[in-house]
């Protein structure tokens, strides 16, 4: 296998970096798609990403079987995530958007955090100070701005807490054995039906493109989910974490291509520093004796 060649370490932030990548896609695909009730764009994005997933599992030799002992953190982990995505999704639609993606990017603390109590894993000072450091260079590139104490940014932020508490169980998971697919396949199933009533409920008609959008948006995740839940599995998120700041890059560039939304000084200042950040870890991961 490909991955055989490297460490775990390495192999678990490059599927986070894969992760990030396709999120971003995601993100934007439900920005194009326009105005649509949370809800529904929630459901597709899972119900697609649910399909998918399935039809991976159906092809394993194992199929559909759930190791022992795995149901109940398969339900927190699609519990927490579930209740995470949609907050964010609504924190989207009422406040602006570079306020919601900074709080929603509070998730890698809440993994560490959640990390030391649930799998007693003990982040090093210079795990928190890559953190710090890459948050604040993430806070340069949105700008949060005045409103991100109002109710919706703690909505927000909760988002980034359910995110993080579902990180940790996906890592748990992978401690049990328990196969990517099958936890990307309960996960958009749950939240599917988790959300279906209230789609049905305040469903809006879609254009052809707004299909498009939202299609390519499940299609995006599956593709996401799959990479953020092997690499859990591959490495600690004290280690990898880190990381997922890269969304905000590939964010960007986005913005540049297709939105023509261009950066200034400061977002570039925050370039230099998450990248410098994720360069310089990656170079201590690369030297560490562990490896």
């Amino acid at each position: 296998m490909f991955f055989k060649k490297y460490s775990p370490k390495r192999v678990g932030i490059l599927l986070v970096i894969v992760d990030s990548f396709f999120f971003s896609l995601m993100t934007l695909f439900v920005r194009l798609a326009g105005d649509l009730p949370t809800m529904q764009k929630t459901f597709f994005r899972n119900a697609v990403a649910g399909v998918i997933a399935l039809f991976i599992l159906g092809r394993t030799p194992e199929k559909f079987r759930i190791r022992k002992g795995s149901l109940p953190l398969l339900v927190a982990r699609s519990l927490s995530g579930g209740l995470g995505m949609i907050a964010n999704f609504w924190a989207i639609d009422h406040i602006a958007l570079a306020d919601a993606n900074i709080l929603n990017k509070m998730s890698p603390f809440f993994a560490i955090l959640f990390s030391l109590f649930l799998l007693k894993e003990i982040p090093t000072l210079s795990d928190w100070i890559a953190l710090v450091m890459a948050f604040i260079g993430a806070a340069l590139v949105v700008k949060p701005g005045a409103d991100i104490l109002q109710a919706p940014a703690l909505v927000a932020l909760l988002g980034g807490m359910g995110a993080g508490f579902a990180y940790t169980c996906v890592r748990k998971l992978g401690g049990r054995r328990e196969r990517g697919p099958v936890i990307v396949a309960f996960f958009s199933v749950f939240t599917s039906l988790m959300c279906a009533p209230f789609m049905v409920r305040d469903y809006k008609p879609m254009s052809p493109w707004q299909w498009f959008c939202l299609l390519g948006a499940g299609s995006c995740a599956a593709i996401a989910q799959f990479a953020v839940t092997a690499a859990y599995k591959f490495a600690p998120a004290r280690e990898i974490s880190v990381f997922d700041y890269s969304q905000v890059l590939f964010a960007s560039l986005w913005g540049i291509l297709l939105l023509g939304e261009f950066p200034d000084g400061i977002s570039i200042a925050g370039y230099v520093l998450i990248i410098g950040c994720a360069v310089g870890r990656w170079y201590r991961l690369q030297h560490s004796h562990s490896d």
